[in-house]
C-alpha cells in the first residue's frame, strides 16, 4: 500500500510539475490526472480503513482528463492474461 502511495505522488510530481523522473515510461504517459487523483482518494480510503494517517494530498485543481483510464501498455484482457499465466490467485 504505501509502495503504491509513493508511486502515484511520484507519477503526479512527474506529470504535474514537469519532473523527469520516468516522464518517457509508457506506465507514466498514460495516466490522466482525475484517473490518477480517484486512485490516490481510494488508496486513502483504504489506508483509513486501515488505521493510517494521510498526511499528503494531491491538489485537486491538478486533477484533468477522464476519470477513467483508456489508455494501457497491456489491454484489461491482456493483463487478466498474464495474471493468469502468473497463476495469479485473485478473481480477473
Amino acid at each position: 500500500m504505501w509502495g503504491e502511495h509513493r508511486e502515484l505522488h511520484a507519477t503526479w510530481s512527474v506529470l504535474v510539475n514537469g519532473k523527469k523522473g520516468y516522464a518517457h515510461h509508457p506506465e507514466t504517459l498514460r495516466w490522466k490526472l482525475k484517473a490518477l487523483f480517484g486512485r490516490h482518494e481510494a488508496l486513502v480510503t483504504e489506508m483509513g480503513s486501515r488505521g493510517y494517517r494521510h498526511l499528503s494530498p494531491l491538489a485537486k485543481r491538478n486533477a484533468t482528463g477522464s476519470v477513467r483510464q483508456t489508455a494501457f501498455v497491456d489491454s484489461p484482457r491482456a493483463q487478466i492474461g498474464i495474471l493468469r499465466n502468473k497463476r495469479c490467485q485473485c478473481d480477473v
